[in-house]
């Protein structure tokens, strides 16, 4: 093949779909967002259009330390059937995709996805990059393709349901923006709670914690409400004026919004709340603590039980309430795991303190699972551990992330610089730690995508075995 020829990359895989299902979760917002790979930064900028002829995406990507805008037009759109993105401008000298969904049966087809690719600056270009544009982009379609499916199947359990109209607080956090999308590729209809003014016709609405003030009339009618805004805990070392601070956005907006949901002519049926394992206090032991377990000391486990009492209006007004206990959550794009990436992958990572403490951690896949699955499951009230079911100990953690990383894990943060650096706050996040069991998940037989750690973490940050 010429160096500057076309080349063609073919990904198929059969699903549990038909093959109109499969085209529709492409059609709907939120398809886009949940195709991106965790491990890839990038922006959505504009948007005109949908899956329709003439439909434009803009985006910015970053590859390495550069970022280059892509413009991608949708052509050749036949609904059910197939649709085509051509990238009119971007880091390929020229890119057509295919997308196809070829019937099976009534309940399951194929999805074939074509790439026809050149790589820029020529003969040289190919020379150089094309080994590695052809790894990078089978990474890209095999993830894709498990998402995908994934995603279906997850929908799949509820689409006898009628569809939800939901609110969600936090929609652009780290949990909620994987969340909304999931969301909306069901069919659901998600009205994000935003600190301005609401854009016309967007569905927004309005609120201001700080201030006590909300729409609460744009929240009539919603069928479900999903919690997730609060300050960053582990933004900072915990001054007295911080330590407020983290209270105040979490308790008092959520009083705010569960008082305004008691006063609804119209309430929603159930509101699924953000909490913590910090309920349980650190260190806990080695025992497996459960959702029956006390709340423990200190300072999270205060906050969290204030947070949790904030719901009782809502709880008392007739509302189901599932408040998730979420652990550590393992996510490229934020939170610890991204913390930790550059040390790791600069080798200079390895266990803190004496890496004996409890990491109870979650998926941010999984978690966006036990959330939907609280939309829908009657049974589920009052507190849920949204962890994995295998805790393991910090030292544990960091070993497996230098095997996933190809790295060496060997250089420990020593508990007193721990301290020195971060004082309560880092004693509390990275020193302590509990055992946490998801006594209510393990009961319902959730079925979570990664149980295990090293699965998890090959998951999200696309490092194959």
């Amino acid at each position: 093949m010429p160096a500057t020829a076309m080349r063609r990359f073919v990904q198929e895989s059969a699903l549990s779909a038909s093959a109109r299902a499969v085209y529709d979760w492409h059609a709907r917002p939120g398809a886009f967002e949940r195709l991106v790979p965790p491990w890839q930064a990038l922006r959505i900028v504009e948007r005109c259009g949908g899956i329709e002829d003439g439909g434009r995406l803009v985006f910015d990507a970053r590859f390495g330390p550069f970022t280059r805008r892509w413009i991608a037009v949708h052509r050749e759109v036949v609904p059910g059937e197939r649709f085509t993105d051509e990238q009119v401008r971007g880091p390929f000298a020229a890119w057509v995709h295919t997308h196809r969904f070829v019937p099976g049966s009534e309940a399951a087809s194929r999805l074939v996805d074509e790439v026809e690719y050149r790589l820029p600056f020529g003969a040289a270009g190919a020379a150089l990059g094309g080994a590695f544009a052809e790894r990078e982009i089978a990474r890209l379609f095999r993830f894709r393709h498990r998402r995908t499916r994934d995603d279906l199947a997850r929908h799949a359990v509820y689409a006898a349901r009628p569809r939800l109209t939901v609110a969600m607080s936090g929609a652009s956090g780290l949990v909620g923006g994987a969340l909304a999308p999931f969301l909306a590729t069901g069919g659901h209809t998600v009205r994000p709670l935003v600190r301005r003014t609401a854009a016309a016709g967007s569905g927004e609405i309005a609120w201001d914690p700080a201030r006590g003030t909300i729409d609460a009339a744009a929240l009539e009618g919603c069928d479900a409400v999903v919690h997730l805004a609060g300050e960053n805990i582990g933004a900072g070392r915990w001054t007295p004026a911080r330590k407020a601070a983290i209270r105040e956005s979490r308790v008092a907006s959520t009083r705010l919004l569960c008082e305004t949901l008691a006063r609804s002519a119209r309430p929603p049926r159930v509101l699924v709340a953000a909490s913590a394992v910090g309920w349980y206090g650190a260190p806990g032991g080695d025992d497996a603590l459960d959702e029956t377990a006390p709340a423990g000391s200190g300072f999270l486990a205060e906050l969290t039980r204030a947070w949790e009492a904030a719901l009782e209006p809502a709880r008392a007004a007739g509302i189901r309430v599932v408040a998730l206990r979420i652990g550590v959550v393992l996510a490229a794009r934020g939170g610890a795991l991204a913390k930790m990436l550059p040390a790791f992958r600069a080798g200079a990572g390895g266990p803190i303190g004496n890496g004996r403490q409890w990491m109870s951690w979650i998926a941010l896949d999984d978690l966006v699972g036990i959330a939907h699955a609280a939309l829908f499951e009657e049974s589920w009230n009052g507190p849920v551990n949204a962890v994995s079911p295998e805790p393991v100990r910090q030292a544990e953690l960091a070993r497996t992330l230098g095997r996933v990383l190809r790295r060496p894990a060997l250089l420990p943060l020593p508990a007193f610089a721990v301290r020195a650096l971060f004082g309560e706050m880092g004693q509390a996040l990275l020193l302590d730690g509990a055992r946490i069991a998801p006594g209510r998940l393990t009961a319902a037989g959730f079925p979570y995508l990664a149980p295990r750690l090293e699965q998890a973490l090959r998951s999200e940050l696309g490092r194959e075995a």
